[in-house]
């Protein structure tokens, strides 16, 4: 290793530290690989570590014994590749965030006749589009409303028609597809409209004047169902008084840490005005580091897409790359970006605003029993995280058919169902269905990083098939199994008893029915199992009337079954050539069912 790093190129790249048993320690980006890597070490008879290094890096660089590098083009492409690596690959002494999410905006193009409202994540081509937001929640029922409370045209589709709709009818659209309109009568509505979504305020009023006159009229389903559209508006919004009277926008960001966790608050500003919130919790481990957590923020969030706003960037602190962040986001943006960590007036009271939130995250009482089981569940298996974000897994079908499976998450031990994924399977047996869920998340890791934990829901035999699975791709993760203890092949909970046992690679435990570890991971593990069953009923009920509807045509229920065991779904099989069917069924079945799905 010390040659190697003697040897190494005065050139921009990636570098991956590993420990004794290959696993990976740290990824970290140089502008000189040769200068950056050498500044971690003294070169004596062996390589110790520099004694200029902070206590966490001194430590990783003691763990270190052997070393692997990439090199690129630019610092520019060392800065993607370490963050998307990071992603991936879940190093020990990185900063993980779980924050993935791209936020939504409202736009309007201004080039249309009768233009309407639409929610878009990217940036629209055109000359006179105006946007709002970004959203952390609430877009969807922002938008819900205004063409709840102003008469604009509905659907996407109906200006193609000749005659006024229902929406017409019903008193909520101006129909200038049959009426003719003036434009200065359907600005007003847009007026009013854009008034609504800037003014979240005077939105949740009108929309608490319908709810009132829904309640008066004993329309309770409809009042509830505006009751929850005002409660997700209020959700993205800071309570805030500050109002800067005029018509900046300033994106906010800012982190502060206890010894547990670290909140990261992001606010956003436009025309004055706080429009939106969102916050991210991260675990504290012994390799937090406060720069590299400002730095991996502003990559998370921006990503590799140019934002439909750009706004200047307001800091708490500075960070030890903000000079090559700014210099990736002004190529980003296609414009210079401003990053700046405000000391007085109004721009750092929107970052006192930020930090309050923060704190405030932090300080949350109800956390405290949640963690202390968090503490309880890692001393027991030995996990190297708290399990604050949990990936839990389990796979249905009957018989081989219809096979599904279901990823479920919790994050701060509330299941958030925006996050749940759903896959239809190919394979039949239960080992190979698990092989193949837990191989669609792994290769997803890129866009969507790994969490602190994996609940698998099986015995020791998809515990070693997880591990197996993580360290082929290079990640390390903790990973769980919990499964019904078997009696005579039969579990207990078919006689009526709920005896689960845990596994880890190491342990097997077999905890009592009132231990609350216990009951957490089957909460889980029964939350992932509903959704396995819900989805394969769903899917089964589909494969049925595709079958009733195939068998019509005159193809056997055994033909259709040689069909999906071969191909897997009728989605599949929808696919696939006459010549390929031909290879299974008769060329006349074949030339059926092209015919059918044609």
């Amino acid at each position: 290793m010390q040659q190697q790093i003697q040897n190494l190129p005065h050139k921009p790249g990636v570098y991956h530290y590993y420990d004794k048993n290959g696993r990976l320690l740290y990824i970290g980006k140089a502008k000189d690989l040769s200068k950056r890597v050498k500044s971690y070490f003294r070169f004596t008879d062996r390589l110790i570590p520099n004694p200029n290094l902070s206590s966490r890096i001194t430590k990783m660089i003691n763990e270190t014994t052997s070393m692997h590098y990439i090199i690129v083009k630019s610092e520019h492409d060392a800065l993607i590749l370490e963050n998307s690596l990071i992603k991936q690959l879940k190093p020990k002494y990185n900063v993980l965030l779980r924050d993935d999410k791209t936020y939504p905006y409202i736009y309007i193009n201004y080039e249309h006749k009768y233009p309407r409202f639409e929610i878009t994540r990217k940036v629209v081509k055109g000359k006179s589009i105006k946007y709002f937001g970004p959203y952390s929640s609430g877009a969807r029922d922002i938008l819900d409303s205004v063409y709840e409370l102003c008469k604009l045209v509905q659907k996407k589709s109906c200006l193609g028609g000749k005659k006024a709709c229902l929406f017409y009818q019903i008193d909520k659209c101006l129909a200038p597809c049959e009426k003719s309109i003036s434009i200065d009568l359907y600005s007003k509505e847009i007026e009013k409209a854009v008034e609504l979504i800037q003014n979240k305020k005077l939105l949740i009023n009108k929309l608490s004047e319908k709810m009132y006159f829904y309640s008066q009229m004993l329309r309770f389903e409809e009042a509830k169902e505006i009751r929850d559209t005002i409660q997700n508006i209020e959700k993205s919004q800071e309570k805030s008084q500050i109002d800067l009277a005029n018509t900046e926008h300033y994106d906010i960001f800012t982190i502060c840490y206890n010894k547990k966790q670290a909140a990261v608050v992001k606010l956003f500003m436009r025309y004055g005005k706080v429009v939106s919130s969102a916050y991210d919790l991260i675990s504290i481990k012994e390799s937090f580091d406060i720069d590299e957590a400002y730095e991996r923020v502003l990559l998370e969030y921006y990503k590799n897409e140019k934002p439909p706003i750009i706004a200047p960037i307001l800091l708490s602190q500075s960070f030890q790359s903000i000079d090559i962040v700014q210099k990736y986001l002004s190529k980003l943006f296609e414009k210079k970006s401003i990053i700046t960590v405000p000391k007085i007036g109004d721009k750092k009271r929107l970052i006192e605003l930020a930090n309050v939130n923060a704190r405030e995250l932090l300080n949350r009482p109800k956390q405290d029993d949640f963690y202390s089981l968090g503490e309880n569940i890692k001393e027991l298996c030995h996990l190297e995280e708290l399990p604050i974000r949990v990936e839990i897994f389990d796979n249905s079908h009957i018989s081989g058919q219809a096979p599904v499976g279901a990823m479920v998450v919790c994050d701060n031990n509330s299941f958030e169902k925006s996050s749940y994924r759903l896959y239809h399977l190919n394979s039949r047996d239960e080992y190979s269905q698990m092989r193949e869920t837990l191989t669609r998340r792994i290769e997803s890791f890129e866009k969507n990083p790994p969490p602190n934990l994996w609940l698998i829901d099986g015995g020791a035999t998809l515990l070693k098939l997880a591990h197996e699975l993580l360290n082929s791709h290079g990640v390390r993760l903790d990973v769980i199994a919990i499964s019904k203890e078997k009696i005579d092949a039969k579990s207990h909970r078919a006689k009526g008893k709920a005896k689960d046992i845990i596994y880890t690679l190491t342990d097997v435990f077999h905890l009592v029915q009132s231990d609350k570890r216990l009951q957490w991971l089957q909460r889980l593990r029964d939350e992932a199992h509903r959704a396995a069953i819900t989805f394969h009923k769903k899917s089964k009920l589909k494969m049925d009337q595709e079958s009733q509807l195939l068998s019509l045509k005159g193809i056997s229920l055994a033909k259709i079954t040689t069909l999906l065991k071969h191909f897997g779904t009728f989605e599949a099989l929808k696919n696939v050539s006459e010549e390929e069917i031909s290879s299974l069924l008769s060329p006349r079945d074949a030339k059926i069912i092209k015919k059918y799905y044609k």
